[in-house]
């Protein structure tokens, strides 16, 4: 089977994609800076606690230490939060080096405080490693369970792109390679401040026209920033914009939707991260989607008024009531 792909971190998206490197024939290795929780993985032969009821199979191996993947690894997936996106990529070049690596971030978001993309983080801690970018619609629960998901692998490289579309792509796995790193990276980001805006709405019972709303002038808000960023427009209407838009504001799977949920019923960030208990990119990305907002000069009202609401500077029903009652403008891609 030759190398093994190592996949770093072991939340329900990390063991979602390894589960699909192994069922591809791979030998995967599956590391977690929590020990404690790989301890689990190898005495209960699976993800209980995110994924339960799929099993690991032999090509599967959750590992304590990275160290010994030193000579081992050339493959590997990225799965942690973007928070910890940094700290993880330290770790592995402190253990295994740079020199033979390829690399596949998996992870949605922002560098909290820098406004990196994934992949500037990844050039910044290890160099010029080949790196590509995974995202678009795909909960991690029907991953594991085989059902039929379309995301999209990008690099700046084509090769790169191609090289990991081929270890991940099966019949119910489908994987589309592209070279446009920012729109790719900006459309997963910004996708989780509108699932929390959506079901913010839903909370209140505005209903399905409002639903629609949202996502439509979400999405116009994706690409007035994404393109400024330096995205291809085209981008944002396939998997990794609009897909990936749907997806979230319309299934309670997505935790940045259940989290305004909760927002509508008025409980506090506080509460709502712990009732989730998992990572929710959404709030700390819609911090540095003001920044950004702001650094390019790009009208976001939706994204603004959630940053609001979350910060408890204004009431979930002010802020939805706020943007309906917002001037009247032409609808084109570059108005508010």
């Amino acid at each position: 089977m030759g190398n093994p792909v190592l996949v770093l971190g072991a939340g329900s998206w990390g063991t979602a994609l390894a589960l699909v490197l192994a069922r591809n024939g791979r030998d995967v290795r599956l590391w977690d800076g929590d020990a404690g929780h790989i301890d689990r993985l190898m005495e209960e032969g699976g993800n209980n606690r995110h994924l339960p009821g799929h099993p690991f199979p032999d090509n599967l191996v959750p590992v304590r230490d990275l160290a010994p993947l030193a000579a081992g690894a050339r493959d590997v997936v990225v799965a942690v939060p973007c928070e910890a996106l940094r700290e993880a990529l330290t770790r592995l070049r402190e253990a295994a080096g740079t020199g033979d690596l390829s690399l596949c971030i998996a992870s949605k978001g922002l560098e909290p405080g820098t406004l990196m993309l994934n992949h500037e983080v990844a050039a910044e801690v290890l160099g010029e490693v080949p790196a590509a970018v995974l995202s678009g619609p795909s909960f991690a629960r029907e991953v594991a369970a085989g059902l039929p998901t379309a995301v999209v692998v990008a690099a700046m490289d084509t090769a790169v792109a191609a090289h990991f579309a081929e270890l991940f792509h099966d019949e119910l796995f489908r994987i589309y390679t592209q070279d446009d790193v920012i729109g790719v990276q900006v459309g997963g980001a910004v996708k989780n401040v509108m699932a929390i805006a959506a079901g913010v709405a839903d909370g209140l019972g505005y209903g399905a026209n409002t639903r629609a709303a949202v996502i439509t002038r979400g999405l116009a808000e994706v690409m007035r920033l994404g393109t400024a960023m330096g995205g291809r427009p085209e981008t944002f209407m396939g998997l990794t914009g609009l897909g990936d838009l749907v997806l979230t504001c319309t299934d309670d799977q997505s935790r940045n939707r259940r989290f305004g949920l909760a927002l509508s019923r008025g409980a506090s960030e506080e509460q709502a991260r712990r009732d989730i208990g998992q990572a929710i990119e959404g709030i700390r990305t819609v911090a540095a989607v003001a920044e950004l907002a702001d650094k390019f000069g790009v009208d976001m009202p939706i994204s603004d008024h959630v940053g609001r609401v979350i910060r408890g500077e204004m009431a979930a029903r002010d802020a939805v009531q706020s943007l309906l009652h917002r001037e009247r403008k032409a609808e084109s891609p570059g108005e508010g």
